[in-house]
């Protein structure tokens, strides 16, 4: 008989920290405000799902009535943080408190039981000799030239050469022609668009690709670690790096580092007025495509389940976390072999508030996948890759190319962020109902000596660990 410990006691008592905070901070108004408290947290969710609902009619209709449902949007969440404020005001502002305590209680609870999240793995590499960078000089609003990206990149040794932002360049075939040139490194300093279509090629002749964080958003730079204020420091990589294998995905034959959207997105970002109207081109496009008046019918068809006509359709290289607000738009890693794959239908205003207030919203679909096939009752269907308007013909075949991208980083990359393990209330139920340091017993087919105790165990020789392969050449 042999017994498994369970985990340490400050687990377990993290995790009943945690409930109990919980449950405080739902109990505080209801206890304190009596049945008035009751009474107004009941009238702070019908708040919640009018204001939900005229968010809906809001982008669903024009004239006179997108103005009062805008209106009621704003004025009813404000009138009931007003009315719980005056009435309520030292246990909601004590609430809070305890939830923060509650989620940091309980993802310590369990982290520590589960154990960390491994990041991706860092490969070390010689430096590149004959880096080739090709930067935007129009990207994030000049971020070339305002960070001496040029003067930096060629100080280290990289060829550089400028996109002229009055005629248009083809990005692969000037990627390629570097790697003729003898290019042992392909980076760029741009927006995620560019950076998809160099990677692409990097992919493709095997060598390591450099991110500069020169775009507007940054998207990939950003689930890379990069540092996204100062996009110089990315070029540190070219001395001071080491590479990390990444998945790449690809619509068709064209590639993604981030995601091919479908559906209402794609729509609006193939209107020539979107890049210099991008609210009034959606408050004008979104009524008619929310409502299915424009656009095709869309389907996908991900691991064994089909959606059937959702409004927008996300394709993601990895999947980005949705249980999570912390880390909402975020991909925890790079490297699963995964597409993330999200699809929202939403037909009424009822099932626009239950899309923001419920736990599980049927409207929302979540999924993972190797691959994605999205067709729709028209020849061609618009898409937007990486932010890129496209067309493609139906069907769109979606999938993921695993860890045939070697991207070089520098060795300090100070936006990684600590992995967080999703908030499972009923494992940290399960967790803090154990007690003792024993958590189970298993059966064994040893039977411990008469003169052993049965809480003593046999001593273990340690066992002999497989010699690991070095990344260094």
């Amino acid at each position: 008989m042999s017994t498994d410990t369970g985990p340490p006691a400050r687990e377990r008592w993290a995790a009943r920290a945690s409930l109990a905070s919980a449950a405080l901070a739902v109990a505080l108004p209801l206890v304190f405000g009596g049945v008035r408290g009751f009474l107004l947290l009941l009238a702070a969710l019908a708040g919640m799902a009018v204001a939900a609902a005229a968010l809906w009619w809001m982008l669903t209709r024009r004239g006179l009535v997108r103005w009062i449902a805008g209106l009621l949007a704003v004025v009813v969440p404000l009138a009931v943080i007003v009315v719980l404020a005056v009435t309520l005001l030292w246990t909601l502002l004590l609430s809070p408190v305890l939830w923060i305590v509650a989620v940091w209680c309980g993802r310590y609870a369990l982290r520590s039981a589960r154990g960390r999240v491994r990041p991706m793995k860092e490969h070390r590499t010689p430096p590149p000799r004959r880096p080739f960078v090709l930067m935007n000089p129009r990207s994030g609003g000049g971020k070339v030239e305002r960070f001496r990206l040029v003067e930096k990149a060629e100080r280290l040794g990289a060829r550089v050469v400028l996109l002229d932002p009055e005629h248009h360049q083809d990005v692969t075939e000037l990627a390629r022609q570097a790697v003729a040139d003898g290019a042992d490194l392909l980076g760029v300093a741009g927006g995620d668009g560019t950076q998809a279509l160099v990677a692409a090629v990097a992919a493709e002749h095997g060598l390591p690709f450099l991110v500069v964080s020169a775009g507007t958003r940054n998207h990939f730079a950003m689930d890379l670690g990069l540092d996204r204020d100062d996009p110089a420091t990315c070029l540190d990589a070219l001395t001071n790096g080491v590479e990390l294998r990444v998945d790449l995905g690809f619509a068709g034959k064209h590639p993604f580092v981030n995601n091919a959207s479908f559906g209402a997105y794609a729509a609006v970002v193939q209107d020539p007025a979107y890049r210099d109207d991008k609210i009034g081109t959606i408050l004008q496009l979104l009524p008619d495509l929310l409502t299915r008046q424009r656009g095709p019918r869309l389907t996908a068809r991900a691991a064994g389940t089909t959606l059937d006509a959702p409004q927008a359709l996300l394709v993601s290289n990895n999947p980005y976390r949705t249980n999570d607000p912390a880390g909402l738009g975020r991909r925890e890693r790079l490297d699963s072999g995964r597409l993330g794959v999200l699809g929202v239908k939403v037909d009424s205003a009822v099932e626009a508030a239950a899309l923001l207030l419920s736990p599980d919203p049927q409207g929302l679909s979540v999924l993972t996948a190797r691959e994605v096939v999205v067709g729709a009752d028209s020849a061609e269907l618009e898409v937007g890759i990486d932010g890129e308007a496209m067309v493609l013909p139906t069907p769109v075949h979606c999938r993921v190319e695993p860890g045939v991208l070697r991207v070089r980083v520098p060795r300090k990359r100070p936006g990684v962020p600590a992995v967080q393990p999703t908030l499972e209330w009923r494992r940290l139920g399960s967790l803090a109902m154990l007690v003792g340091r024993t958590a189970g017993v298993r059966r064994s087919g040893h039977k411990p000596r008469p003169d052993q105790q049965p809480d003593q165990q046999p001593e273990r020789q340690p066992e002999r660990q497989p010699e690991e392969r070095s990344d260094k050449p």
